[in-house]
């Protein structure tokens, strides 16, 4: 149970539990997303408008244009979570937007929006950090509680998270280079697929040989990874066949055999080690088929294993609600600005 208290015409704080009704919103890229969350677990609403098919005639995210959808989207997605939910701002016990990481001008539209809400309603406001609340996607519809090993892959970050509890939370690996969906997307270009690359090379990837190239593994230290070197192997062999059919599939699953297999052993080497039973995986690329396949596959081996369901997987606004909902750390103050990077 927690309590805030940054109500604009109030001292009194404002007790959340498991009844409670957390609307968030979500624009740290390119998806406007509001969602309303009972106890932290239950969705009673979840709206996201994307915007994949705008920036794909561009080969990726245009930050000025995704602020600017953002601002057309926002009245929409939270008038349609209240729709969905049969509720108002006034039942609605606190209002959470995504203040980081992520694009700067995105941002600010879902936290102000958020912000606005809060005001105009006098309910708190919670700022939620982007990365905490994929971890958070495992809450929903789950019994999942800590302590755990998560490893969370997104575009931007690859990291081995040790979760203690609600409120300590301990970065013990990450890539010292490219993210795991940063690589994705770099290899999808250099072979010729569309934005955006990374599902469809998952995709690709299960119609090729996953043995046919030696790829190589980055040699880091501890629980950290590289895969810039990997990127640069592609390169080359893409290179290789100058003039010649390219074999994208196995190129694909090769690459993909390459990354799952390294991300797999650094997280289990955590959990043997650090003594973990449980272990979490998060962000974007948890849906990724290889990647989700190598890490259930430690239930085989005595672990507990949690992923969100695809929905949940990618950016969403009911995992910025679990995570007001859940996490300690959060920035309950409405003063409080975003930031692009951790």
């Amino acid at each position: 149970m927690n309590k805030v208290k940054n109500t604009l015409f109030s001292n009194k704080p404002v007790t959340i539990d498991k009844n409670s009704l957390i609307m968030a919103l979500e624009s740290s890229c390119d998806e406007t997303a509001c969602a309303i969350v009972k106890g932290g677990r239950e969705v009673v609403a979840n709206v996201v408008a994307s915007q994949i098919k705008t920036h794909e005639e561009f080969g990726g995210v245009i930050p000025e244009i995704a602020a600017r959808m953002h601002l057309e989207a926002v009245n929409v997605v939270v008038d349609e979570a209240f729709k969905q939910a049969g509720v108002n701002g006034e039942n609605i016990t606190a209002f959470a937007g995504t203040v980081g990481p992520g694009l700067v001008g995105c941002l600010l539209v879902g936290m102000n929006a958020a912000k606005s809400l809060a005001l105009a309603y006098d309910k708190p406001f919670i700022g939620i950090n982007h990365l905490n609340a994929h971890l958070a996607a495992n809450f929903i519809d789950t019994d999942l509680e800590p302590p755990f090993i998560a490893l969370l892959v997104s575009g931007g970050h690859t990291q081995i998270i040790e979760m203690k509890s609600y409120s300590e939370l301990n970065i013990i690996g990450e890539t010292i280079d490219d993210a795991v969906g940063e690589a994705y997307d770099k290899v999808a270009r250099l072979i010729g697929l569309p934005y955006p690359g990374g599902p469809k090379l998952d995709k690709m990837a299960q119609e090729g040989n996953p043995f046919a190239f030696n790829l190589p593994e980055g040699k880091v230290d501890g629980y950290n990874f590289s895969f810039s070197g990997l990127k640069t192997a592609v390169l080359r062999l893409v290179k290789s066949f100058d003039g010649k059919t390219l074999p994208t599939a196995d190129i694909c699953a090769s690459f993909q055999e390459c990354v799952s297999s390294t991300l797999y052993k650094k997280v289990k080497r955590a959990a043997e080690e650090r003594g973990y039973k449980q272990v979490v995986l998060a962000g974007g690329v948890a849906a990724n088929s290889e990647i989700r396949k190598k890490i259930f596959s430690l239930e085989n081996e005595g672990y507990k294993v949690f992923a969100p369901q695809m929905k949940y997987c990618t950016d969403n606004a009911s995992m910025v609600a679990s995570a007001a909902f859940f996490f300690k750390n959060t920035f309950d103050n409405v003063d409080v600005e975003v930031f692009s990077r951790v």
